[in-house]
């Protein structure tokens, strides 16, 4: 078995971790809420030199005393951490009982001398390497201080994706009381925030801070029991295909939040508008397929006949949202007016009908009409930018770090590639950008990018120049990356001249 080791920093001291390479997820976790000297729900995060966060998993590369990382607990509830000094302190009072008790009844009791028995044995237990705790670090032969990992734990056999699902809510609704850091909240409001650090029982608290610092709770008279399971529902309503999945919807909603800020429509929008863009971001993609609509109609499914070959998932998109609120328990629209109802449905609805992108020219184009005349009191000017600012988000990928955007690349492509494969198997007409046979990484990027995407994010920066740097400067840089290796591709496949 080899052992790795990670030098890091956390609560401004140098410490080392070592564990080695057969450590589960989980275990790796574990190892480092020792050293934050966290409790089981805060939330953890691993930062490189240049402050890109690593995932913690027992893949984290090792490195040396130069190069450390650096550890935070980015969601924490300070009034929960355990402390060593604590456990001291129960064993005092309980010495100081166990002395009273003997003064007036002249014995230890029964119960007593069992209370003692779970106490020294918990505290052997927080103590030991076995059972690894927040109490400590642990001394290594050579008296330096370090974490030392414990042997490996059986696996357990995988869960269903209804125990996956409940085990997920139940981490979620255990550290949604958490503090987010500064730092995060921060973070949340750019482009360059990575999903991929992040749990899905992470995400939902991320989402419930997004909610929660627009003020809707307050506005909308929402209950945060109400919100958690909105938001669980709508978590368990994405399916866990390669790219239209829940992380998406997240990744949409984040994108939608940091537009919010970044643009300052937060202050030239009213509180309903604002919650419209949000909440369809979020729901833009419930229960999406896998297949998009084009092999809806060709394959004649159900969803096809249902919406007559019109927006047919964007259609059930919004259907299953409504289903979501239909129900009491998960109804954040339960303490509006029903004027403030109809208002919201009918923005809903609009938003998400306008990610369709057989719509993308017609919406585009009406933008660009008012772009010279755009009057935020015109409701019609704010529904067309509410539309646009969905649609920016919903394709938003290659505005963020190339180490994030790449990754949802690759899962874009998958999905892709499944739906044409099904295509063939059922003689169908093949798409022909999703044929893994015809298209290739650089290819579908480039076209992609100088068609839609420019275009698009062009307008959008002519009412936000602000937008600049933060959108269109990393979508050109995403360009000119793709260009490259197009070229470098032809240049490949060239035949070579005698």
């Amino acid at each position: 078995m080899t052992t790795k080791i990670i030098h890091f920093q956390v609560n401004g001291k140098l410490e080392k971790a070592e564990f080695g390479s057969d450590c589960s997820a989980e275990e790796v976790t574990d190892l480092f809420r020792a050293a934050a000297e966290a409790g089981p729900h805060h939330v953890l995060k691993m930062y490189n030199r240049e402050g890109t966060v690593m995932k913690i998993s027992p893949r984290l590369e090792a490195n040396g005393r130069e190069s450390y990382y650096r550890l935070e607990v980015v969601a924490s509830d300070l009034q929960g951490v355990a402390k060593a000094s604590d456990l001291d302190d129960m064993e005092h009072r309980l010495q100081q009982l166990e002395i009273r008790v003997l003064q007036d009844v002249g014995g230890t009791p029964d119960t007593m001398s069992e209370l003692k028995s779970h106490v020294d044995s918990f505290k052997r237990k927080l103590e030991s390497v076995e059972h690894l705790s927040w109490i400590g670090l642990f001394k290594d032969d050579n008296g330096d201080q370090r974490l030392a990992m414990s042997p490996p734990k059986p696996r357990t056999p995988q869960l269903s994706s209804q125990e996956e699902r409940q085990k997920v809510r139940r981490k979620f609704l255990n550290i949604s009381s958490l503090q987010v850091t500064e730092e995060v909240r921060e973070l949340l409001k750019t482009p360059i925030f990575d999903n991929w650090q992040w749990e899905e029982a992470e995400m939902l608290v991320l989402l419930q801070q997004m909610f929660t610092s627009l003020d809707f709770l307050t506005a909308f008279h929402i209950e945060l029991e109400v919100l958690q399971n909105f938001l669980f529902e709508v978590y368990c309503h994405y399916n866990n295909i390669p790219f239209h999945n829940f992380q998406h919807g997240f990744c949409v909603t984040q994108m939608m939040y940091g537009l919010i800020w970044l643009t300052d429509v937060r202050n030239k929008l009213g509180r309903t508008d604002l919650f419209i863009m949000l909440t369809s971001a979020l729901c833009h993609d419930l229960d999406h397929p896998g297949c998009n609509n084009v092999y809806q109609i060709n394959a004649q499914t159900d969803l096809a006949l249902r919406y007559n070959d019109i927006s047919p998932l964007e259609n059930h998109h919004c259907a299953v949202a409504f289903g979501i609120l239909a129900k009491p328990e998960c109804n954040i629209l339960k303490n509006v007016s029903s004027e403030q109802y109809r208002h919201i449905r009918g923005g809903m609805i609009k938003c998400i009908l306008a990610t369709d992108m057989a719509r993308h020219n017609e919406i585009l184009n009406r933008f660009r009409s008012i772009q010279s005349v755009f009057d935020f009191s015109n409701k019609e000017h704010k529904e067309v930018l509410m539309n646009i600012l969905l649609k920016v988000s919903d394709i938003s990928n290659e505005a963020r770090p190339m180490a994030v955007a790449e990754q949802w690349l690759d899962c874009l492509l998958q999905e892709f590639f499944n739906q044409s494969d099904t295509e063939k198997q059922k003689g169908l007409p093949v798409s022909p950008f999703m044929d893994r046979d015809k298209v290739s990484k650089p290819s579908s990027q480039t076209s992609f990018i100088r068609f839609v995407l420019l275009p698009l994010f062009s307008e959008l920066i002519k009412l936000f120049p602000c937008l600049e740097q933060h959108i269109l400067e990393p979508v050109r840089t995403a360009l000119e990356y793709y260009s490259v290796m197009e070229e470098a591709s032809r240049d490949e496949e060239a035949p070579t001249k005698p």
